[in-house]
């Protein structure tokens, strides 16, 4: 892997209405001027329909995972890799993460809320964790407390498992992205899981007092980057692109207004350094990601009058215009 740095910025426009209007008089022209000077170099096309989300597909070829297989990139074994770096990890335990949630069910819909909306406490999140600990145990599966909406999960049942990512799911119909598998074993046992654990919480005392705080309850779980992973940690590239997430945050809340602060940030930040690395001489790969598609684009060569008209006349690229193909 090349050693120029890499930016990949997730959710850089979206389809929803409001991203649209909101993109119409943005102004970025340190994006502006990047976009004058680079070219495609590639593009990843996809549907809204695929498990991962254009920029965790772009992050997994970048780390050389499992991206070619829709949900199938083993985030939670590459992590559990990254964290003891020292040990070969090829054709160890399959791995996943759990995110305790809250579906919504409706007439027609169930949909999951953001996590992020729990409020969950790490004490709370262990409690429900130790709850719901000896369920997963019958079935093999070992679950290990990480952060407050993430646990870790070990077990044979996350082999050659397609999982979509929080990403995909959050304000979605989790119906159409259930975990799939040519094994029906193991996807009988984490739908009968997912059925068991919604029971148990529907009436636990953790929830009741949840609901005495006027906080939502917690009635169910999402299982996301599973896998085994393929290759030792040693062989994933050193150089991880830089992705920040203010887009996504804001975009996941439909929050159009953050969503404009949050560009105009990364336009004074990562994306105005990558233009200066490149006015420099450098090279660089940008890649912008939208709902369903990627596009990478990386820095032409100039020639003399090509630089001396780019002093004069603006490129008519500009992110809008990109929307389209993202």
């Amino acid at each position: 892997m090349s050693d120029a740095p890499h930016l990949i910025i997730p959710f850089a426009t979206s389809t929803a209405p409001g991203c649209l209007q909101a993109l119409q008089d943005l102004a970025l022209p340190h994006l502006d001027a990047l976009l004058a000077r680079m070219a495609p170099a590639g593009t990843d096309d996809g549907e809204e329909s695929d498990y991962a989300l254009a920029h965790e597909r772009a992050m997994a070829a970048a780390l050389r995972l499992n991206a070619s297989r829709n949900g199938f990139t083993p985030w939670a074994a590459w992590e559990q890799a990254q964290a003891n770096a020292n040990a070969d990890t090829t054709g160890s335990s399959a791995w996943a993460f759990v995110t305790p949630c809250q579906w919504h069910v409706s007439t027609d819909r169930v949909t999951m809320l953001d996590p992020d909306f729990l409020q969950l406490t790490a004490c709370t999140s262990r409690t429900l964790m130790e709850i719901l600990a000896p369920w997963f145990a019958e079935d093999g599966i070992e679950l290990i407390y990480h952060e407050p909406t993430r646990w870790l999960a070990r077990g044979d049942v996350f082999t050659d498992i397609a999982t979509a990512s929080l990403d995909r799911v959050i304000r979605r119909d989790v119906r159409a992205f259930m975990p799939t598998s040519t094994n029906q074993d193991h996807v009988r046992v984490l739908h009968r899981l997912q059925s068991e654990m919604q029971m148990l919480l529907y009436t636990h005392p953790v929830n009741e007092a949840r609901a005495a705080d006027d906080l939502p309850p917690v009635n169910s779980f999402w299982i996301h980057g599973a896998g085994r992973l393929e290759r030792p940690a040693q062989t994933v590239p050193s150089a991880i692109p830089q992705m920040p997430m203010t887009l996504r945050d804001a975009a996941l809340r439909e929050d159009w207004a953050a969503w404009r602060a949050a560009w105009n940030d990364l336009d004074t930040g990562p994306v105005a350094d990558m233009q200066s690395h490149i006015d420099q001489g450098g090279a660089a790969v940008l890649t912008l990601c939208g709902e369903r598609s990627a596009m990478q684009l990386r820095p032409t060569q100039r020639s003399f009058a090509q630089k001396m008209k780019a002093l004069f006349v603006r490129s008519g690229v500009r992110l809008a215009d990109l929307s389209d193909q993202l």
